[in-house]
């Protein structure tokens, strides 16, 4: 394995760990934001506000996005067993 084959694996699974976990992290950080400005407006700071919403969210874009999140990780599958005896050699 060259050093160029090994840096285009590793650039493209850092790839695909970042959108991945954008896609569940983002949305449950906005809510948690909102929840906040909202606890400090009310000043009623109870910690069961944030955390069900956020989880709610976060299975709501898991649901959603459910076919989106397997094809990318179906296509880097893919591409790493198509390269497979470029790795191996």
């Amino acid at each position: 394995m060259t050093p160029d084959i090994a840096a285009d694996l590793l650039r493209n699974a850092l790839i695909v760990v970042v959108r991945v976990v954008a896609l569940l992290i983002v949305p449950g950080l906005l809510v948690s934001l909102m929840i906040s400005v909202i606890q400090a407006a009310t000043q009623v700071n109870e910690q069961s506000l944030t955390v069900l919403p956020r989880l709610i969210v976060t299975l709501l874009v898991m649901a959603f996005m459910a076919h989106w999140l397997i094809r990318e990780l179906n296509d880097f599958f893919l591409m790493v067993a198509s390269q497979i005896t470029q790795v191996v050699a």
